[in-house]
């Protein structure tokens, strides 16, 4: 059991939070929610061990093991991937290594008898004790699964971990935090950069493997499958559901509805007291009671409603210029780099106002069928653009390609074109983005608030073709919710890249799976694959196990 004792968090005079307080148990599964702004990483930063509080305190058994993994990494390392994941055991290694060099030692030495050579002896005794006690584990086994369920092939065992991209050595972390079976494990965002079989994995592992569990997510999916708990950080307290996430979205609302009902009742009995005060002040029969009630309303605590967070995006797509019947068409389409084969002989057609999905595990080719519609690179086959196509294209670094010594206004102001120009603050503003946030450069900005930026640049020209290759990472579950609504309202043809069920749900009627250097087209509805590919890969795992 983990203890979280009166933690205050206070920043320059202001107050993040105070008071917090919340026991985790073995088994919890818990969703730590709240508004961005809330405290949420911060709060996890002090369970974690790497932040302080103000005040308060984190009691845990002295042999537990708190393992974390931030949103973002700058580690950086020539080891292989093997070997790095490997690191999770490397306190095992550590005391086979100490007790052999112990021994090593005892064979040569002769003072029998020494005090010395008795503590040897009670070191080594000590330690092998500890060491055997250990279960019977194929470390080099435990690797290879947990780096198959994250999505690395065996070729990638022995690549540096230098070749691989921000996202992926993120999932390294994650098998290292995965393979020490800690007693707590602590994932701020951990689905931004992984795909949809390896998030299934991650969820049978964190669902029937791990013990205690604390994570902020904005994959509703996710949230869902495995938490059986939330706790809200809002107003710098926290409030606890022993509820999954869609649950809590209902007791909450019921919550600030008796906080309103309150309220209003106490503001009547406030009003109703001061009207007696008013009419009575200065009448010597009632100065006692004038008095009394005037000391209860001084001493009387006013019932705080909950905040709601109502910034939110307001985004309708302008309506699409009419295309060909089929924008997109590829024959025979094949991409490989030197002996690397991408894919091969993929055939696809979209028509005129379809909204497909492309899906698979990273590295098997979506973004390059992207780059080749996009004509970025060379391939083998046709892929031709329909008549009349004009296309919006959102990269999955959309957010990174932004210049960042530019502020919020510059960036809109040079692609602006025509009447456009004179309403960049308005058109803004319908991104949360006013006051003096405008002036703020780029460089400063959250990945939230760049994602937005380049949403805003993509939307000041119709289109009638979007791509968009994951829209939503950094997004919150609200600004989600609204781009969601917006595509499904969006009247011209979308291809859709994304890892978040959630998100995909209800948009695609047509799927492209990207497979074993294939592209199978499948006549379903996302909900339908996900369903199909969701006991197809629990399949696949329990094979692996």
């Amino acid at each position: 059991m983990i203890s979280v004792d009166n933690i205050a968090v206070e920043f320059s005079g202001d107050t993040l939070f105070s008071d917090v307080s919340f026991v985790i148990n073995e088994q919890d599964k818990i969703a730590l929610m709240g508004k961005n702004g809330a405290g949420k990483s911060t709060l996890m930063k002090i369970i974690a061990g790497i932040q302080n509080p103000t005040r308060g305190n984190i009691r845990c058994p002295k042999d537990a093991v708190i393992a974390y993994l931030p949103q973002h990494l700058l580690t950086e390392d020539n080891c292989t991937v093997f070997e790095e994941a490997s690191k999770a055991f490397s306190h095992i290694f550590t005391m086979r290594d100490e007790i052999e060099e112990i021994n090593t030692a005892l064979e040569t030495r002769t003072d029998y008898e020494s005090e010395e050579y008795m503590k040897l002896i009670q070191k080594v005794s000590d330690l092998g004790e500890e060491y055997y006690a250990l279960e019977d584990i194929n470390y080099a086994a435990e690797v290879e699964i947990a780096l198959g369920g994250l999505g690395f092939k065996r070729d990638d065992f022995h690549r540096p971990t230098s070749e691989f991209s921000g996202g992926w050595r993120m999932r390294i972390e994650l098998v290292k935090i995965l393979l020490q079976k800690p007693d707590l494990i602590l994932l701020d965002e951990p689905t931004n950069h992984v795909d949809i079989e390896s998030v299934l994995w991650l969820e049978d592992f964190l669902i029937n493997k791990a013990k205690a569990v604390l994570v902020i997510s904005h994959d509703r999916a996710f949230i869902d499958n495995i938490t059986n708990r939330t706790v809200e950080v809002t107003m710098g307290r926290i409030y606890d559901y022993k509820a999954k996430y869609t649950h809590y979205l209902q007791l909450r609302e019921d919550r600030r509805s008796h906080q309103i009902k309150a309220f209003q009742e106490q503001q009547r009995f406030i009003a109703d007291n001061q009207a007696f005060i008013d009419r009575f002040k200065g009448t010597y029969s009632k100065t006692n009671q004038v008095s009394s009630r005037e000391k209860m309303l001084e001493k009387l605590k006013i019932i705080e409603i909950d905040e709601v967070d109502n910034s939110s995006l307001r985004l309708r797509f302008p309506p699409a210029p009419r295309s060909g019947d089929y924008p997109v068409t590829a024959i025979e389409l094949s991409k490989s780099y030197d002996e690397h084969v991408v894919f091969k002989n993929a055939n696809l057609s979209i028509a005129r106002g379809e909204k497909v999905s492309f899906v698979g595990r990273n590295g098997e080719g979506k973004s390059t069928m992207i780059k080749a519609i996009m004509g970025q690179i060379d391939f083998e086959g046709t892929c031709t653009l329909g008549h009349n196509a004009k296309v919006g294209y959102f990269a999955q670094n959309q957010a990174s390609l932004l210049d960042p010594e530019l502020t919020v206004f510059q960036t809109v102001d040079e692609v602006a074109k025509g009447d456009i120009r004179t309403q960049v603050k308005n058109v803004l503003g319908r991104f949360m983005f006013s006051g003096d946030v405008i002036d703020k450069k780029v460089a400063v900005l959250s990945g939230g608030e760049k994602t937005r930026l380049a949403m805003v640049k993509l939307l000041l020209d119709p289109v009638n073709v979007l791509i968009l290759d994951e829209p939503t990472n950094h997004l919150d579950l609200k600004s989600k919710d609204v781009l969601k609504e917006a595509l499904i309202e969006f009247d011209g043809t979308l291809i859709l890249v994304s890892h978040d069920r959630d998100f995909l749900q209800g948009l695609s009627k047509k799927v492209f799976e990207f497979k074993e250097k294939r592209v199978i087209e499948h006549f379903e509805t996302i909900d339908a694959f996900l369903i199909r590919n969701r006991i197809e890969s629990l399949k696949e795992m329990d094979l692996k196990g």
